[in-house]
């Protein structure tokens, strides 16, 4: 992996204006060549290191989908993780807090991560969320939703590991939207090697004639024609 200071940088240096914009547009933003082909390799091969976890699940287990499963950081999260999440996190947190105010929300979510984590430690969220999941060949992922808990950052972060058409065929991201007295929206996006995807983890304001209205978005993975899909998830918020 690049050093941890790089990583930083790489994330201060994205258009964050651009972010708030298609967020705003379209209900996601991409981060694109965000991660070189090989840190996408280093990060997928601690998916065998199982004392980096603190939880697995399978998806056709649970009924979340098929074919596919996915574990959960422990605490302390790798070098690399933690680096994200935390570099991540505060120019989203400005974002956040913009659609707060357009909602009429009186939450606002600190700049710091430590802050936030904070506040989720005091409502007994303790557990880390950041994950990695592989997908199999016929694997799937159910439209969801990331919440874990009373308190819950509007925003999580998915990068691809894998390379599409050459590691896997299929798994594009999927959103969708559901406004009301509409029918519901959906986008499929299909992501690079190294790139990474914002998206809404609950719901988020779409501008009308009358003002914002509130959204509610879930998230999901349509299904893996051949190969294996590795994607590393960035949630901000713990859980209980």
């Amino acid at each position: 992996m690049s050093p941890e200071p790089e990583l930083a940088a790489r994330a201060g240096a994205q258009d964050w204006e651009r972010v708030g914009a298609e967020l705003d547009a379209v209900g996601h933003a991409r981060l694109p060549r965000f991660l070189s082909a090989g840190e996408c390799r280093e990060l997928a091969k601690l998916w065998g290191d199982p004392e980096l976890f603190r939880k697995r699940v399978e998806l056709a287990k649970h009924g979340f989908g098929d074919v596919g499963e996915y574990q959960y950081f422990a605490y302390p999260l790798p070098g690399p993780v933690d680096l994200l999440r935390r570099a991540l996190y505060g120019p989203l947190a400005r974002i956040a807090n913009a659609w707060q105010r357009r909602l009429g929300g009186a939450e606002r979510f600190p700049t710091a991560l430590d802050a936030f984590l904070a506040r989720c430690r005091h409502a007994r969220q303790t557990r880390p969320t950041p994950l990695l999941l592989r997908y199999a060949a016929g694997g799937y992922n159910r439209l969801h939703q990331d919440l874990y808990g009373a308190v819950a950052f509007p925003l999580q972060v998915a990068f691809l590991l894998s390379r599409p058409e050459r590691d896997f065929s299929g798994g594009e991201f999927l959103l969708l939207e559901q406004r009301p007295r509409e029918q519901a929206r959906v986008e499929v996006v299909g992501l690079a090697q190294g790139e990474a995807i914002v998206f809404p983890n609950r719901e988020r304001p779409v501008r009308g004639p009358r003002g914002d209205r509130r959204v509610r978005v879930r998230h999901g993975v349509a299904r893996i024609r051949s190969g294996q899909r590795t994607t590393l998830g960035i949630i901000f918020h713990d859980a209980t």
